[in-house]
Parts: C-alpha cells; sequence; structure tokens
C-alpha cells in the first residue's frame, strides 16, 4: 500500500473507525461493508504498518477531569529550529499537543491545559526558554473533532445509525 493510494474499502474503514475506534470492531466494520472481519482485520493492519493509521487516541474532556483552562499558545520559531523546538514543547508538563505549520510567521501551535492560570503563565514562560517567541494565546471554550466524511464516496450512503453514534462533546 503506498502512501495516499487508499481504495473504497480502506476510505470507509477509515471513515468508521473515526467516529468511535474504541467501540467499533473489524466485525462491525465487516457488518457495515458486507465482508469477512479477517478482510477488515488484514486491511487495518496494513493500515497500521504503512503509518496511514498512527494511533487510537482519547478524547478527555479535560474540565470534567480537573483542568478547567485550556489554550493554544501561537508561537514563532525560527524555521531551522522549528522541528526541534516543537520536539521540545511536547515535553513541558501541560502540553497537550504540538503542531507545526509549514507557511508564516506563526508557524507552531501549542495546546496546553492548567487548573489556573498560573499553570497557563508557567507554560508560556517555559516555551519562552526554549526559544519560542509567543505571538498570541487563546483561551478555548471547547473544541469538537469530527470524522472527514471525504473517506465516505458522494454516492455512498452510511447506514443511518451511523449518525446517531458521533458525539459532539
Amino acid at each position: 500500500m503506498k502512501d495516499g493510494n487508499l481504495d473504497s474499502i480502506d476510505k470507509r474503514i477509515l471513515y468508521y473507525l473515526q467516529q468511535d475506534a474504541r467501540r467499533t470492531s473489524s466485525s462491525d466494520i465487516a457488518e457495515r461493508l458486507d465482508l469477512s472481519a479477517s478482510t477488515v482485520r488484514t486491511r487495518l493492519n496494513k493500515l497500521e504498518n504503512s503509518g496511514i493509521v498512527r494511533g487510537y487516541h482519547l478524547d478527555i474532556d479535560y474540565d470534567l477531569a480537573g483542568y478547567p483552562l485550556y489554550t493554544k499558545i501561537i508561537c514563532t520559531a525560527p524555521v531551522p529550529d522549528r522541528d526541534s523546538l516543537a520536539s521540545q514543547a511536547q515535553e513541558i508538563h501541560g502540553v497537550t499537543a504540538v503542531r507545526e505549520i509549514m507557511t508564516g510567521e506563526r508557524n507552531v501551535y501549542v495546546n496546553a491545559i492548567g487548573t489556573d492560570h498560573d499553570d497557563l503563565n508557567r507554560i508560556s514562560k517555559d516555551l519562552d526558554a526554549l526559544g519560542l517567541e509567543i505571538v498570541d494565546e487563546q483561551l478555548i471554550r471547547d473544541e469538537y473533532v469530527c470524522p472527514y466524511h471525504g473517506f465516505i464516496d458522494e454516492g455512498d450512503d452510511p447506514a443511518p445509525d451511523d449518525v446517531d453514534e458521533v458525539e459532539t462533546e
């Protein structure tokens, strides 16, 4: 399997996994696609081994978990150092995600959580100490993740119960 060369079955497997990977078994997907569970497992293994499926991640409500403040910190890094600074930023206590942006001055986005404003200030100071210039900070109310519908061909219509299973917390 070459990267990016997914057939319609692989795309549909990805679509169903995006909705709720934890509660979706290969048997569930096989039933929806009218395939055998072993075929779905084989294809899923190939998607994992090729690096297309990089992992299965929790969607945590940090507010309910005791971290009521969620922020996006937008930084500028010198382009030659961007990769290493983004990697180092991941090690800062409270950082939950780091994105490298390929264009523009605002080229590193850091998501972080904290119990209070002192936590967020500490994280900002730690990022600054690494050499990331903070350009903007945004306090996030909530974030919603949804499946990419492009994995389903326009003519395909997911089963009616698929819509009900997508959570929008």
